[in-house]
């Protein structure tokens, strides 16, 4: 029937619990309705508390009868509460009314309770100031009340319980009061602007407000302390922008040597209001006449004479300079369109500063969107769109050595001696194993990194500078979206005597040379800002490289495939589609192995879709020329089929009905089992109001992220049949992460709470009070974090509206940006929790309670309380022994792999086998 878990039983039927029921003595009413039914349920057995109390008396626990009563636990405990007050309040208001005709306590308590004896109950009715502390939920709710009246939708969500100066327990309270007189309580889930997930919020409203009003309105929801802000009106700018004088900008042409620099920002040395500092190299935008900016990389050079600024082009000499730079937005809050980076504090943009003359700080022209050091903090991890396409020994390697990188991680959590810790870690690590699935990214390469472009002209074609690497050793370039091996260019590195340390300097941590020649074989790269991965080649990495494709070489997309008069241009939005398609249609392909000349057909359609909405090229004529349908037919089955392999398959979109946040774990399987929300799509009628249709609402997810079994994804359908032996790689990759998630899903069940205790916290209350303070400090921060992600919608909202061509990433984009000026605006901004050893000491012994732990774990740096939790032990795991081995496979060095994986030399050099002794 059931199984117990905390002291609580689920059933599968209304007969199963009635059974239980009668198993413990409840009384089996007859007749033909059930007992407790009707529009008054237990009206003719007095209130709904005397009927608890009745069922308590009986045996039942409050668990088994909110079950009965069809509530959730915690709303049993809040109207137990209310119940228990109201009867109080009533008992006062009788106790006084008996007081006020003259009776004594003692005689109040007989004709109240029948007995004398509980006269000090009568006293304590009549204290006031007891009376007043009986009050509060009351009090708490006509201020709640108030708010909701002047705001309409308030968020009632985390951390309005410190904006009001009550308890959580006590906010609970006031609010199964109000709903009790005819307010409701109302969810909304709103998309997160900087992330791909969601926010629910839990919002009060009056009786007459029903969820399609409050979903149409949902940006002006507001929390107890925030204003609705006017975004169209009047108001300073978030960001004051300066600009420089076009007439200090010298426009080197692309005839006139622009073209092997393009996109980069050449500056004078030593000219204040547009100095990098000790920077020598950043990726900036830079204002011009209040009107236009430039865009890209910017580092120190040799300027012309009565300039301080070059900007390199590939635009032809006589081009307009207005055609050159770009136009300003129109947004106030972010004329340049990008994301700018955030200074230590996260409120202020980060723009140069510098001091005139007379020693006032003044606000420099340039406006940083990535610097030096920012690049190296990029993602280390192969895509499947590069490693696909390489030799299958080398795909093997690398997502074997991910595997090991993960079970040794399982391992480590699985030692942590704090349960609560224990916990969030399983939940992050079995979401990462998830989502490791999707991606398909393999473990990177030694010395792997991504690194900045760099022009520098007197380099050769096959030399780069890198300062990062040894003099005179081959390394190989990679650039997203990668094409395929013909795009891999293996240069030799050249430090000594190279012109690029007197551009980057000697110690640059993230950029590299190169020549425009190599640039254009990275797929056509520029120097605005665009990156390559440098990857060390020899010894055991070998990357797999061919030669460009002769039919590409000379190829103009330009040139073949011009504007005609009258041709509509295709939209952004288009142009990612299309770009979506020949991509898929590349990856599937390269794994079937398709001739060159195939290759090259799809190769030369992508590079007219990458510019056929900046330079206007006739893409539609491309598709006919390059034979892009008979493609598409021989290689993915039909001229209009998608994907047709797991690598572009994986990640392909999947509607489900709409599901809560929350889900339960499958106790035997350690699956996600979903909680749908049963919620179906609106739609208006005639009369202009509201109508549920008979559809569900539906959210967005991933084939493989629904999918049990990755090889349903290849192209042969079965894991007896995968297709290429290539997606046997990547499915049995796919099928191992999520066996590991749910794995570490099933740890996480039979993890116990960490236990709090009595004596522990009165020996560490010091140290319990800072951590509350610490946790309600960082606390205070939800609720406008939440009017930011209101606020941010509202803006990206009126953005994207304006521009129905934006495709997702620009999308993306836009939300990101626009978060950044909420959070400005409306004065959010994480305050993480930096807990001392002594504190550290107090959450051992049991101090704190498990739900105050997990808060504070959510709002302090996890990577710091793991290396606490985790227990010293001189014993190297099998996990970690495994990973080791497949390390010393992927060719790293025995120094590297002692780093990574936090052991000696010497134990690498005994678990590394053979091949440890050679490295």
């Amino acid at each position: 029937m059931s199984n117990r878990t905390d002291e609580a039983y689920f059933f599968e039927t209304p007969g199963d619990y009635l059974d239980y029921l009668q198993h413990f003595g409840i009384k089996r009413r007859s007749g033909r309705y059930p007992y407790g039914s009707g529009d008054t349920p237990f009206q003719h057995e007095g209130s709904w508390y005397s009927h608890v109390k009745e069922l308590r008396s009986q045996g039942l626990s409050d668990n088994d009868i909110a079950r009965l009563e069809g509530i959730k636990s915690t709303e049993f405990r809040a109207r137990v509460s209310n119940a228990r007050a109201a009867e109080r309040s009533e008992a006062r208001a009788m106790a006084i009314k008996l007081r006020d005709h003259g009776y004594s306590t003692s005689e109040i308590a007989r004709r109240m309770y029948g007995s004398a004896s509980k006269e000090s109950t009568v006293r304590s009715l009549l204290n006031e100031e007891r009376a007043k502390r009986n009050d509060l939920n009351r009090e708490t709710a006509d201020t709640l009340k108030k708010f909701v009246d002047q705001k309409r939708y308030l968020d009632v969500g985390a951390g309005t319980e410190l904006e009001l100066g009550v308890s959580e327990e006590r906010l609970k309270k006031a609010i199964s009061l109000l709903e009790k007189e005819g307010y409701k309580k109302q969810y909304l889930r709103i998309q997160q602007m900087g992330t791909n997930h969601q926010t629910t919020l839990k919002v009060l409203t009056k009786d007459d407000v029903p969820w399609s009003e409050l979903n149409e309105h949902k940006y002006e929801v507001q929390t107890i302390g925030s204003k609705i802000i006017d975004i169209d009106g009047k108001r300073e700018p978030a960001m004051e922008i300066n600009s420089v004088d076009s007439g200090r900008v010298f426009i080197r042409y692309g005839d006139q040597g622009g073209a092997e620099k393009d996109g980069l920002i050449e500056i004078r040395r030593g000219v204040d209001d547009i100095s990098l500092g000790a920077a020598n190299y950043a990726q900036v935008r830079i204002g011009v006449d209040g009107k236009y900016y430039m865009k890209g990389m910017c580092c120190y050079g040799d300027i012309p004479k009565g300039y301080d600024l070059v900007y390199n082009t590939n635009k032809v000499s006589g081009t307009p300079p207005e055609k050159v730079y770009k136009a300003m937005k129109i947004d106030k809050d972010n004329p340049f369109g990008a994301s700018l980076k955030m200074d230590d504090d996260d409120v202020t943009l980060t723009q140069r500063y510098y001091y005139d003359k007379n020693g006032n700080k003044k606000v420099s022209a340039i406006n940083v969107v990535n610097e030096e050091g920012d690049w190296a903090k990029w993602g280390k991890s192969l895509a499947s769109q590069m490693l696909s396409k390489q030799n299958l020994s080398l795909a093997k390697k690398q997502l074997n050595l991910d595997y090991a990188n993960k079970l040794d991680e399982f391992d480590d959590i699985c030692k942590l001696n704090n349960k609560t810790v224990k916990r969030l870690l399983l939940q992050k690590f079995a979401d990462g194993c998830d989502a490791a699935a999707v991606d398909l990214k393999a473990a990177p390469l030694p010395r792997q990194a991504t690194h900045v472009l760099i022009p520098v002209p007197s380099l050769k074609e096959n030399e780069i500078y890198a300062p990062n690497y040894r003099d005179g050793e081959q390394v190989c370039l990679i650039r997203y979206p990668h094409g395929g091996v013909f795009e891999i260019p293996t240069l030799t590195v050249k430090n000594k005597g190279s012109d690029g340390e007197a551009v980057i300097g000697k110690n640059a941590p993230d950029a590299v040379c190169i020549n425009s020649k190599v640039a254009e074989r990275l797929s056509g790269a520029d120097f605005d800002g665009d990156t390559a991965v440098v990857i060390p080649v020899g010894n055991n990495v070998k990357i797999r490289t061919s030669r460009p494709l002769p039919q590409l070489v000379g190829f103009d997309p330009k040139k073949a495939y011009p504007k005609y008069d009258g041709m509509e241009v295709i939209s952004n939005r288009n142009k990612q589609t299309e770009m979506g398609k020949v991509t898929n249609l590349i990856s599937d392909m390269t794994l079937i192995g398709a001739p060159e000349a195939d290759l090259a057909r799809a190769v030369k359609h992508s590079m007219v879709i990458i510019d056929a909405e900046k330079h206007e090229l006739n893409y539609k004529q491309s598709y006919i020329d390059n034979g892009i349908a008979a493609l598409k037919e021989k290689y993915q089955g039909h001229s209009n089929a998608g994907a047709s392999t797991i690598i572009s398959r994986a990640g392909g979109r999947y509607d489900v009905p709409a599901r809560k946040d929350n889900y339960k774990i499958n106790p035997e399987t350690g699956e996600k089992i979903f909680i749908p929300t049963n919620e179906y799509k609106m739609a208006k009628g005639k009369d202009g109001k509201w109508y549920k249709t008979d559809k569900l609402v539906t959210q967005q997810s991933t084939k493989m992220y629904e999918y049990k079994d990755a090889y349903e994804l290849t192209s042969g359908g079965s894991k007896a049949n995968p297709g290429h032996p290539m997606e046997d790689v990547y499915a049995n990759y796919a099928n191992q992460m999520k066996a590991l998630g749910n794995k570490a899903r099933k740890e996480l069940i039979s993890t116990g709470k960490l236990e709090q205790n009595k004596e522990a916290k009165q020996v560490y209350a010091e140290e319990r009070a800072s951590l509350i303070s610490k946790l309600n400090r960082a606390l205070k921060n939800a609720p406008m974090e939440r009017q930011a992600q209101l606020y941010a919608g509202k803006i990206a909202k009126r953005q994207i509206d304006a521009d129905p061509t934006l495709d997702n990433e620009h999308k993306q984009k836009i939300r990101g940006q626009a978060l950044v000026t909420a959070r400005k605006r409306v004065g959010a901004k994480k305050i993480p929790i930096d807990i001392t050893d002594r504190e550290w000491k107090a959450i051992q012994a049991g101090a704190i309670s498990d739900t105050q732990l997990m808060r504070i774990l959510d709002n302090t740096k996890l990577e710091d309380i793991r290396a606490r939790a985790t227990p010293r032990s001189t014993e190297i795991s099998s996990a970690k022994q495994a990973r080791i081995k497949a390390m010393m496979v992927s060719g790293y060095s025995t120094s590297e792999i002692a780093d990574a994986c936090g052991v000696s030399v010497s134990s690498v050099q005994k678990y590394g086998g053979k091949s440890a002794q050679k490295n």
